[in-house]
């Protein structure tokens, strides 16, 4: 095909040095992902390589100084491959869906207090994860590590305990062991399974002060626990947050799902590809997803590669072994040395 070249013209100067970065770095990485070549000369950026090719990244430069001038919103190094992935995919799509929240405090934004940034959701999927949690008593949130699954769903539980839309946070995870043996682990059982929740912990501390935090904690306000220590209860007036879901087993996902009372909200999250289960045992996640897909009244948010937000190795990774897993399921993948 035919090699074109574009010029487009930016009139304001601190505008192109945001949309280049630093030492150019940005219009690099927009190289690499496009398969174009991008030069800068004064104020205007030229734009040379396969006619879609510059057609899809003029269309993104010149979306990503819309957002900048009008909203404030400039589009990190990290967030271009995808961001240019998205459109490339869906002519429709307007770069605005992808970063749609506004930094000032729209409807998207999970507002966490005076004292912490906001939290808002970065492209569609996040976006109508969001939306679901708000929505819905009950949302699924299943995709890869590395999507905001688990972080946005903390942040919504977050502001609602501080908005008394909740009494208290109850966040659980299946303590199952991912080749690792748990009875060898040193101290009693709180501290065995304590590594198995300190994720969680993580993000919490991530937004709100570690000592509030601790003190929320200490009067039941804040509840981090096994879903063993879910059985036989009924969670009213709460906000609970099931992470890792793939490792719970079908009766384990029945008797969570079970626990939901009046005035509560539940987000299971998990990656349907990571199943840390002993061999011939289902996942309850799976099985869940299937059996209640169409249940009016749940909300299933599905992710992937695509919206992986950590480093863009990540996405890599995640693809390879994707891959991996295909070629196994078709009955062609090579066998390792160990196996032979």
């Amino acid at each position: 095909m035919t090699s074109i070249t574009s010029e487009l013209e930016i009139a304001d100067m601190g505008t192109l040095l945001t949309l280049s970065g630093p030492q150019n770095e940005k219009l690099r990485a927009i190289e690499r992902e496009a398969d174009v070549q991008v030069g800068l000369r004064g104020n205007t950026i030229f734009i040379q390589g396969e006619p879609d090719a510059v057609a899809l990244v003029e269309r993104f430069l010149s979306e990503s100084a819309n957002l900048l001038t009008t909203r404030g919103i400039r589009v990190d190094t990290v967030d271009m491959r995808r961001a240019l992935r998205m459109l490339r995919e869906d002519p429709e799509r307007r770069l605005s869906d992808i970063f749609a929240f506004d930094r000032d405090g729209g409807e998207d934004v999970v507002t966490l207090g005076s004292a912490r940034r906001p939290i808002g959701p970065r492209g569609m999927a996040q976006k109508r994860y969001v939306e679901s949690i708000r929505s819905h008593d009950l949302t699924f949130g299943i995709g890869p590590a590395g999507t905001g699954k688990t972080y946005l769903a903390m942040a919504c539980a977050v502001a609602a305990l501080k908005s008394g839309a909740a009494k208290r946070i109850v966040l659980t995870r299946p303590a199952v062991e991912a080749g690792e043996k748990l009875g060898f682990l040193p101290g009693d059982l709180a501290e065995k399974v304590n590594p198995y929740l300190r994720p969680l912990y993580d993000a919490l501390n991530d937004m709100m002060d570690f000592d509030k935090a601790q003190g929320l904690i200490t009067r039941g306000a804040i509840e981090v626990a096994p879903l063993a220590f879910m059985r036989g209860r009924t969670l009213n007036d709460s906000f609970v947050i099931l992470d890792e879901a793939q490792n719970t087993t079908s009766d384990q996902m029945r008797m969570f799902l079970t626990r939901l009372g009046y005035n509560s909200k539940a987000v299971v999250t998990g990656d349907v590809t990571q199943v840390d289960l002993p061999e011939g045992r289902s996942s309850g996640l799976a099985e869940a997803r299937d059996l209640l897909g169409k249940v009016p009244g749940i909300a299933f948010c599905h992710f992937t590669d695509v919206d992986v937000v950590r480093h863009p190795l990540v996405q890599k990774i995640i693809l390879a072994y994707e891959s991996r897993d295909s070629t196994r399921r078709a009955g062609t993948a090579p066998q390792s040395s160990e196996t032979r």
